[in-house]
């Protein structure tokens, strides 16, 4: 048989040889790498949506007439999470009602809208925006008469802020 450049004709084999090992190509790693980032993004949705474990908000008495009664030293609202306005929850509390304590004596209080009867504390000023904390909320509520005690709400959104200024019943 003759020869072709010093390499000898192969009539099987048309290009001379046994093909290179195959390379794979990068397809598997991309697609790994897909499934990864997208679990990543799907946990980090889920960790921005779920908010923070402890929600600051905050109150307390603004006297030592509260005092005297355990449950009504602080109150504290629900979750920041929207709710219905026929909740108890006291973000949507109005003048005019009356709100009660349900939070355990020396624990964290829970405050609700409530009836207003013995114990409960009635709305006297509801004075929504943003709030610094004790001392704003009790600058505030010192320009409304017959006030005893004074509860806010301080949230990482300051729409959402509130100062409520209660009257003991």
């Amino acid at each position: 048989m003759p020869t072709y450049g010093g390499q000898p004709y192969q009539p099987d084999d048309p290009y001379g040889g046994d093909p290179a090992p195959g390379r794979r190509g990068r397809g598997p790693l991309i697609a790994i790498l897909a499934v990864v980032l997208l679990v990543v993004a799907v946990a980090g949705v889920f960790w921005l949506r779920r908010g923070p474990d402890d929600p600051a908000p905050v109150a307390a008495p603004s006297n030592s007439a509260a005092a005297a009664d355990p449950s009504a030293d602080a109150v504290q609202p629900a979750p920041s999470a929207a709710a219905p306005e026929s909740s108890a929850d006291p973000r949507f509390a109005k003048v005019g009602q009356c709100v009660r304590n349900e939070g355990a004596a020396g624990g964290k209080p829970k405050l609700v809208i409530s009836g207003c009867a013995a114990k409960s504390y009635e709305v006297l000023s509801r004075i929504d925006g943003p709030t610094s904390g004790e001392r704003d909320a009790e600058a505030k509520c010192g320009k409304v008469e017959g006030y005893t005690n004074w509860y806010f709400f301080d949230s990482e959104l300051d729409t959402l802020d509130f100062v409520l200024c209660l009257k003991q019943r």
